[in-house]
């Protein structure tokens, strides 16, 4: 499997993840770095959380694409013999791209977390699975209003999916699937702190909408 051609695939993967989405967008569009606000983190919800959707809405879909682009590159390979050596390059490539979002080439190797580009290896790798733990982030969303907490279950739930749900006999897919939970929650220390700590902050689904009396008073007073 050790090869120039997947050597050189493996390094495609990496410079893919290493696009780094937020830092560029917040430069060329908004003239600030947002690692320097919010969590410090080159990701799709420090970029929601800084700039707001507009910004943070495109970081998210690129940082997937990202994922599951670098996983698609194992069907350039000459090399792979069997559905096992395939799904093997293919996690080895997501890996490569996940790390180049962590530790990015193009931006001083301060990247972000990784969860959009993580949501993209899964989606190529077990769409079903990655379904199941996308309905269940938005299902915690929901309830509790913190992403952090949404990104550690459904990453928490994946191997539980991929081993229990869809009984996965492939070694190397059983030991990622149980790689992205702890990582997930490595990462996510600090907001574990903070969840405890009760400071955490909420994402705001909902807009709150002004209640008509304060609108008609700040229209009497500018008049």
């Amino acid at each position: 499997m050790i090869n120039y051609s997947n050597i050189l695939l493996l390094l495609g993967a990496y410079l893919i993840g290493s696009i780094p989405t937020a830092v560029w967008i917040g430069r060329y569009f908004y003239k600030i770095d947002v690692r320097e606000y919010g969590s410090g983190n080159a990701g799709a919800t420090n970029t929601f959380r800084v700039l707001g959707k507009k910004a943070g809405i495109p970081v998210l879909l690129i940082d997937v694409l990202k994922g599951f682009s670098a996983v698609c590159l194992a069907s350039f390979s000459p090399y792979i013999s069997g559905s096992n050596q395939f799904i093997n390059l293919e996690l080895v490539l997501g890996i490569a791209s996940l790390v180049g979002h962590i530790f990015p080439l193009f931006a001083s190797f301060r990247g972000g977390k990784g969860i959009a580009t993580l949501l993209g290896i899964i989606l190529a790798v077990h769409p079903y699975a990655a379904f199941i733990s996308i309905a269940i982030f938005i299902a915690v969303l929901l309830i509790s209003s913190y992403v952090s907490l949404s990104s550690m279950v459904s990453a928490v739930a994946f191997p539980i999916v991929v081993i229990f749900i869809f009984k996965t006999t492939v070694p190397s897919l059983i030991i990622f699937s149980i790689l992205i939970a702890i990582m997930v929650l490595i990462t996510h220390q600090k907001n574990i702190e903070r969840l405890l700590r009760r400071e955490e902050s909420k994402a705001k689904l909902i807009k709150k909408k002004k209640k008509k009396e304060e609108i008609v008073e700040v229209e009497i007073e500018t008049k």
